[in-house]
């Protein structure tokens, strides 16, 4: 990762904190949470790596976890300990690091991990090894992590209503259906790589890690902003239930492959 992705992110914190909130973006909360609920032990200490201003720390220690959050950003990470201690909330550390050292975590010491965020950004395959090396290397063995993905096939529908203009490049969205993109970054981003179901599972199993299942993040809704943007406001009994729904279909094969966000869970095999 770059310096220019850390500047991005030390610009974008408060952004980053309310994300999750926006009705289309919430979907990627609950996906995430359902798969923590079902793969993750509890109690447990976890690894927020590339947690940023803390969105799912706060989700973890309100469900008993103990955590310890990591991120590349000074901005996201001083955000994260005065909402921590705002909601009176306690994390095991709030560090300032780069998913690609974490020599401050010990050694199999965690029972679970979020990975969600670095390996949008770091644009070369070795720098990605480096990371999910490390990431093996504090989990226990057994123990299962979740890890995220930027998908080109799914953001190549969901384009076509966030960048619409985009579409008059054809050779540059013709690219989504590679094996991967990478973009230098603009306004509205900074610089990352996208990476195709098939070549992000590659990598993980690469790294030694056995895939016990992954996820669309958007699950069923996958590209609908702008209608659930409506419906939040419309009949927000119907948003609820899109919500339910996306937990519900969220690791369907005729979904997983089309959305956004791959997240994939992942276990360190070994006694």
């Amino acid at each position: 990762m770059s310096e220019v992705v850390r500047s991005y992110y030390d610009r974008e914190v408060e952004r980053e904190w309310g994300r999750l909130d926006r009705p289309y973006r919430r979907l990627e909360l609950v996906t995430t949470l359902h798969l923590v609920s079902r793969h993750f032990p509890s109690p447990g200490h976890i690894a927020d790596i590339g947690g940023g201003p803390g969105r799912y720390t706060v989700e973890l220690l309100q469900r008993g976890y103990r955590v310890t959050l990591v991120d590349l950003s000074p901005r996201a990470v001083a955000f994260a300990e005065a909402k921590l201690a705002e909601l009176s909330l306690q994390a095991e550390a709030v560090l300032c690091g780069d998913a690609r050292d974490l020599a401050a975590l010990s050694t199999a010491a965690f029972d679970g991990a979020l990975l969600m965020g670095p390996l949008y950004h770091i644009v070369d395959e070795a720098g990605r090894a480096q990371a999910l090396a490390e990431l093996r290397r504090i989990l226990k063995p057994g123990a299962r992590a979740v890890v995220s993905f930027l998908n080109p096939w799914g953001i190549l529908r969901a384009g076509l209503a966030e960048f619409p203009e985009e579409y008059t490049k054809l050779d540059r969205v013709r690219g989504l259906l590679g094996d991967w993109v990478q973009a230098s970054g603009g306004e509205a981003f900074t610089e990352a790589v996208f990476l195709t179901p098939p070549q992000a599972l590659s990598e993980l199993r690469s790294a030694g890690f056995e895939i016990v299942t992954y996820a669309g993040a958007e699950a069923f809704a996958a590209g609908m902003l702008a209608e659930l943007n409506q419906m939040v406001d419309a009949d927000s009994a119907a948003y609820e239930n899109v919500l339910r729904l996306a937990e519900e279909t969220c690791e369907l094969s005729q979904y997983r492959d089309a959305t956004e966000h791959l997240h994939a869970v992942v276990r360190k095999s070994g006694q």
